[in-house]
């Protein structure tokens, strides 16, 4: 009888030091998230993070990080494989996270012979690929069934949309990167405006190359694009619709007679972020919908 007592208070003993330490863990996991100072170096990224509910808790953020609006007024610390390391590390952040094409081999060890946590992920200009990375930010907050729940709604909104590439009559569309009249590139197979353009129902007309060349007039003039398409920033450089359409070459071109030049945040159109669907929508909306007017 007094070993099976001394068994039984053995098991509750040990139901007790299991139920504390489950508290612990659950009091120690919300305290992580509360004392997360993050620095973001990768707008989508961004995006995500502040979908999971974690906005306040991101203390800087690179040039692209400009959704939601709350990331504008966060400190700026660079972009495009420009990020200072000094320049990071006054934030006093405890987690850096972004995608490996962020930063320089040189940049990511100097961020490694520190004590802060760095996080870079994979990010493929897919659909596919944008489910993997909302689910790996998740992952790597340890917020994975909020990412999964993000990931169902992601899903749903996809299917409300997935017979626009299956478009009769797909609109010849170019892209073109611009930072004034002097700078002028299109963009080629496999950029993210090449997907995204497909997935909202139209042709990108530029495919015998990969990712981006200079622009010229004879190029436009030959490629013949129904829809020009630019980042609203990029459309503004050239002195909107008005400026571009004095640009050699854009008046003979199908876009320019009929004046279908659209523009969209640059962000939105090619981040391939959760806000993937509604970039589908308006980009087909603009370069299909309203050609029928």
């Amino acid at each position: 009888m007094h070993r099976i007592l001394s068994l039984f208070s053995g098991l509750l003993l040990l139901a007790a030091v299991t139920a504390c330490q489950f508290n612990q863990q659950g009091d120690s996991a919300s305290h992580s998230a509360d004392s997360l100072r993050i620095v973001s170096i990768n707008g989508t990224v961004s995006e995500i993070i502040s979908e999971l509910g974690l906005a306040d808790q991101i203390v800087g953020t690179d040039l692209a990080s400009t959704f939601p609006e709350s990331m504008k007024a966060k400190p700026k610390v660079g972009h495009n494989k420009k990020i200072p390391v000094e320049g990071v590390l006054t934030l006093r952040p405890n987690l850096i996270i972004g995608t490996r094409e962020d930063l320089s081999p040189e940049t990511v060890e100097q961020f490694r012979q520190t004590d802060v946590r760095l996080v870079l992920l994979d990010q493929e200009f897919t659909v596919e690929g944008t489910k993997k990375l909302i689910q790996s930010v998740a992952d790597s907050l340890y917020l994975s069934e909020r990412g999964d729940s993000i990931v169902h709604a992601f899903e749903k909104d996809m299917e409300a949309i997935a017979d626009y590439q299956q478009a009769e009559n797909k609109p010849k569309v170019l892209f073109v990167y611009a930072r004034g009249a002097g700078t002028m590139m299109v963009g080629g197979s496999g950029t993210q405006a090449d997907h995204v353009i497909e997935l909202a129902g139209g042709t990108n007309v530029a495919q015998e190359f990969e990712q981006y060349r200079p622009l010229t007039a004879e190029a436009l003039v030959a490629y013949n694009p129904d829809v020009l398409l630019f980042f609203e920033s990029g459309l503004s450089s050239l002195g909107d619709q008005e400026g571009l359409l004095e640009i050699q070459g854009v008046k003979e071109t199908n876009a320019g007679k009929n004046k279908h030049i659209i523009a969209m945040d640059g962000q939105l159109l090619t981040g391939f972020s959760n806000r993937l669907p509604q970039a589908i929508e308006e980009l087909h909306h603009k370069i299909i919908n309203d050609s029928k007017k």
